[in-house]
């Protein structure tokens, strides 16, 4: 059993930064590839970035590419997310998520359906 807590969002104007960061709990945690999701009012769910269980490998969506960078630190069990150079189609609720199954590589974008642990979300406002 995974649980994860995000932190971090907030408030910004455009072309700040600001850093996410998912506290896991559970002894597989470092097991499992993590990823970044948004969601912005009357839009789907997206992933933005994810990260293997080694960190070894990574995925942006375009939206994002050159501005945000995941990360993880297995030994404390987080994951981050830097934002940089924010706009204001960034606004949205943040959601850290663990796949179902552990050793999984990153080699695209993460579905909804193979997460089967979320954080319960934080919402990132950038203000043009």
């Amino acid at each position: 059993q995974v649980q994860l807590v995000e932190s971090g969002g907030g408030l910004v104007q455009a072309g700040g930064s600001l850093r996410l960061a998912c506290a896991g709990s559970g002894r597989s945690f470092s097991m499992h590839a993590m990823g970044w999701f948004r969601q912005a009012p009357g839009k789907e769910r997206e992933c933005v970035a994810a990260i293997s269980w080694t960190g070894g490998s990574t995925y942006y969506a375009d939206s994002v590419k050159g501005r945000f960078t995941i990360s993880r630190d297995n030994a404390k069990n987080t994951v981050y997310l830097q934002m940089n150079s924010l706009k204001p189609e960034d606004t949205a609720v943040y959601y850290c998520a663990a796949t179902f199954e552990t050793g999984t590589v990153v080699t695209g974008p993460l579905s909804s359906w193979s997460m089967g642990y979320w954080g319960k979300g934080t919402l990132v406002t950038v203000s043009s």
